[in-house]
């Protein structure tokens, strides 16, 4: 396969104070995380030129072991709740893409259409919705549920919450709306139809209550990358977050998933693929690995053994032996491909249930990069030029200090390497990414001829 040329997508993967588990101790980080922290978070990206920010999301307080817990800011406690933070920051941002993260398990697809097109109305065109299924077993008992839904099931009800969600952004055409005061006509009814959606988990009557959004739809973005998890995305998704800890997983998932687009009648364009990187820069190699073992000295063996079964699903993980080779995993109905992450980088590496924790803590999984801007840039650029990205979510270590070390001393390099704009070319989320605009009309005449 030829190299590639063209220039990469960079989003920035905003989390507490930081994605390091114990990055809030550090004395560097933002200590607050109010509305004015995210304020100025939002402002370093798009001064940036970043493509979106991207909030995570959880519906539970993840208090198992209290002890732990109480010492982690990743425990399920949120600062704000995600659609609601990126509709105020959408007036104070002008061009950088807004991504929240809403669950297919515990929501309503009518009411996350409303949202999501009230987003993009807000924000002018920069909306997008991460989509997740929940394996968080804590969320099941704040939903009336005694238990998460199985691993297959999340799937299948996502596939149907999926399609009402962007059939209801296609019950109204762009120009539906006229409000011609000298004729009377505040909206053409033709133009406005039902959805009238009856299936498996949901019927849904419609239509959307909302003008069609500025995107048509909000960009779709998905983060599994399980087998039910990579049909989903082939068929759903605009862009894909993933964890990819080599240049050869990265290329083989990449070429596995945008293999998939054709049978769904999609092209390879159609999709961007971003993984998570975790860059811990330095202006030298000694500095980077200080900055990283500063935030390596804060991490507890309880916050380390807790995050570990959060992640994988395995509640096992705590009762293990700690300084045992990690061989085996138990089956969960948890996060399918976390879990095999893990025992994959712990047989790679030979890794104790200790030496994992402390090899995750600052990424949770997703691929780690200590070194100076051009070593980091290096990295960036192999995986880019190889078909193993269309881009990365930059998950800074610690807040606001890991991001404004990648905008001062990362971006300057990829733009020397012409691997990163210079100014936006566009003005929504789409336009950033390069992706088409859906035609409400289109959709309207494919859902009739079925």
């Amino acid at each position: 396969m030829a190299k590639r040329d063209g220039q990469l997508s960079l989003g920035a993967f905003l989390l507490h104070t930081g994605h390091h588990v114990a990055a809030w101790r550090h004395p560097g980080a933002s200590d607050s995380t109010g509305f004015s922290d995210f304020v100025h978070f939002a402002r370093i990206a798009e001064n940036a030129k970043f493509d979106a920010v991207f909030l995570a999301d959880g519906v539970s307080a993840r208090v198992h072991n209290v002890e732990a817990a109480s010492r982690k800011a990743h425990s399920g406690f949120y600062p704000f709740e995600p659609i609601t933070l990126l509709s105020a920051l959408s007036a104070v941002t002008s061009r950088i893409g807004l991504v929240a993260t809403a669950s297919t398990s515990f929501s309503d697809p009518y009411n996350l259409a409303r949202q999501f097109a009230s987003l993009d109305h807000l924000s002018g065109g920069r909306a997008g919705w991460n989509l997740v299924t929940s394996a968080d077993a804590s969320a099941a008992y704040n939903f009336s549920r005694d238990a998460i839904i199985a691993h297959a099931d999340r799937y299948k009800r996502a596939e149907e919450f999926v399609d009402v969600v962007t059939g209801l952004w296609d019950t109204s055409d762009d120009d539906a709306f006229v409000r011609d005061r000298k004729s009377g006509v505040y909206f053409h009814q033709e133009k406005v139809r039902r959805l009238d959606h009856r299936g498996a988990f949901f019927q849904v009557r419609g239509p959307l209550n909302i003008a069609r959004p500025p995107q048509g739809h909000p960009v779709v973005v998905q983060a599994g990358s399980s087998e039910p998890g990579k049909e989903l995305a082939a068929r759903t998704a605009e862009a894909v977050f993933t964890a990819q800890q080599t240049l050869e997983s990265s290329i083989a998932f990449y070429s596995d998933l945008k293999g998939r687009l054709a049978k769904y009648g999609r092209a390879a364009d159609d999709m961007k693929i971003l993984p998570g990187v975790f860059p811990v820069v330095g202006r030298t190699r000694q500095e980077a690995e200080e900055k990283f073992e500063q935030l390596q000295a804060l991490l507890e063996p309880s916050v380390g053994l807790d995050m570990l079964a959060e992640l994988a699903g395995v509640e096992e993980v705590r009762t293990l032996p700690v300084d045992a080779l990690i061989s085996q995993l138990p089956e969960t109905e948890g996060g399918k491909s976390r879990r095999a992450l893990f025992l994959e980088l712990a047989a790679r590496e030979n890794l104790t249930l200790r030496q994992l924790y402390q090899r995750v803590a600052g990424a949770r999984g997703h691929w780690q990069i200590v070194g100076t801007a051009a070593e980091i840039a290096d990295e960036l650029e192999e995986r880019f030029i190889n078909f193993g990205a269309d881009g990365f979510n930059i998950m800074s270590p610690a807040l606001p200090w890991g991001l404004s070390d990648f905008v001062e001393l990362v971006v300057p390099e990829l733009r020397r390497r012409g691997l990163f704009r210079n100014e936006y070319q566009g003005s929504t989320l789409r336009e950033h990414l390069g992706l088409k605009r859906p035609s409400a009309q289109s959709a309207a005449s494919a859902a009739a001829a079925e």
